[in-house]
């Protein structure tokens, strides 16, 4: 299992093919890089395909500062410096896609390009805030099965 020391949090990552080109896959609230696996599988003959997951998620560190959309671009911009995958292609899903905007703000000498999905420059509703709080309270004590088909459609 790679992991990077980031910001005083073990990362979790995976790194498949080694193309000319980079591309950083960053995942959904609660997820993992696993999501993205099928575009991996697809890109990894072509670019060097990296997915890893976001402090407290997945199989990295749940430290005990805690996080937020601020830290965890931090914790992205020293992942693609830390693997020298600069200037990358990046992918952000979801909350995935907030880090991508953030980065595109404040290092965009990171990014070659920016694709966004399912995500949104807008300010999270105080409904949505509370709801993502109880979600990963209950994700971190009781695992994610029991709330996966309440945040992701099942295939």
């Amino acid at each position: 299992m790679p992991q990077i020391q980031i910001n005083n949090a073990a990362i979790h990552y995976e790194e498949h093919g080694d193309g000319p080109e980079s591309i950083v896959f960053a995942h959904g609230f609660l997820w993992s890089g696993h999501m993205f696996e099928q575009q991996v599988m697809a890109l990894k003959d072509h670019y060097r395909c990296i997915t890893f997951d976001f402090r407290g998620q997945g199989q990295s560190e749940v430290s005990r500062s805690g996080y937020d959309l601020c830290s965890l671009c931090e914790d992205t911009a020293d992942l693609i410096e830390s693997l020298q995958c600069a200037p990358c292609h990046f992918v952000g899903l979801s909350m995935g896609g907030f880090v991508g905007m953030r980065l595109a703000i404040h290092r965009p000498d990171l990014l070659k390009s920016l694709m966004l999905l399912e995500t949104s420059a807008d300010p999270e509703s105080e409904h949505s805030l509370g709801q993502y709080r109880l979600l990963g309270f209950i994700a971190r004590w009781f695992g994610l099965r029991i709330i996966a088909n309440r945040v992701m459609e099942s295939n």
